[in-house]
């Protein structure tokens, strides 16, 4: 799991459109958000909220709190909005899997797994979106959880709309590969294969975490290079889903479909 990037260590001309884009999403939503933060279904990501947030004005003309801009993050992604906009793009992406399939040969699906097939948005909470390596995750909700922790907890939740991009792609005999930015070791993969599979994904093509090997490559090499490799088996890439834009960089793949995910970033 990617480190949370602190909004103090960035310039404030790149933290302005981000805050400015989150308050757009906020106010867009509008009585949609407000009636669906009143009723949050239980398959919801939302659901992981223990408490409810009120919106918050940001006054962008300098430097943002960044206790501010963390209260607009909660809104976001406990309101239901977060759920709605990954909802859209993940629709999308699904109706060009099922056109583009029988249009090509030996056609293939990218999938990132944090934040676009699984949810850690549990751990994220009870961290305040601060990243904790190494600690015990036995008091959740409540924090701290330690990411490494976490995922031997297998315990994450599928994003609803990409479980349903991954049986349409199956469905439609399109392959499907996982490349994920979590480190190869025995037990991290013993963990990531079961999380996977009792989140209701089942019979992939391919998973890939990141080797030592590749340390010292960017995110954006690294996936674009295992990418290649899939190409290089004969497979066309038909879509690529992350939820960094190092997860779509460098080709590859016909389509690419960024997910939201305001809660860390990695370059």
């Amino acid at each position: 799991m990617p480190r949370i990037t602190s909004a103090l260590n960035q310039n404030f001309s790149a933290i302005a459109p981000l805050a400015r884009g989150i308050a757009r999403t906020v106010l867009a939503a509008g009585l949609l958000v407000t009636a669906y933060a009143g009723s949050v279904r239980a398959d919801t990501l939302a659901s992981a909220c223990t408490q409810s947030y009120q919106p918050q004005s940001l006054d962008v003309t300098q430097p943002i709190n960044l206790g501010q801009l963390k209260r607009q993050v909660y809104f976001y992604a406990c309101s239901g909005a977060y759920d709605s906009e990954l909802t859209t793009v993940l629709a999308d992406a699904q109706s060009y899997v099922e056109k583009r399939a029988a249009e090509v040969s030996k056609s293939a699906l990218v999938l990132d797994i944090d934040e676009t097939s699984l949810s850690n948005l549990p751990q994220e909470l009870a961290n305040d979106f601060g990243y904790i390596q190494d600690v015990p995750c036995d008091r959740l909700p409540k924090g701290p959880c330690g990411f490494d922790n976490w995922v031997l907890s297998a315990s994450a939740k599928a994003i609803p709309g990409t479980l349903s991009l991954f049986k349409a792609a199956k469905a439609h005999k399109v392959a499907v590969f996982f490349i994920t930015g979590r480190h190869e070791g025995e037990k991290l993969r013993d963990a990531t294969v079961k999380n996977l599979q009792s989140a209701g994904f089942a019979a992939w093509d391919g998973l890939v975490l990141r080797p030592a090997s590749a340390g010292n490559l960017s995110v954006a090499g690294y996936k674009s290079s295992e990418r290649e490799k899939i190409a290089a088996q004969g497979y066309s890439i038909i879509v690529n889903v992350g939820d960094q834009q190092s997860d779509l960089d460098g080709g590859y793949a016909e389509r690419a479909y960024k997910l939201p995910n305001p809660f860390y970033y990695l370059p």
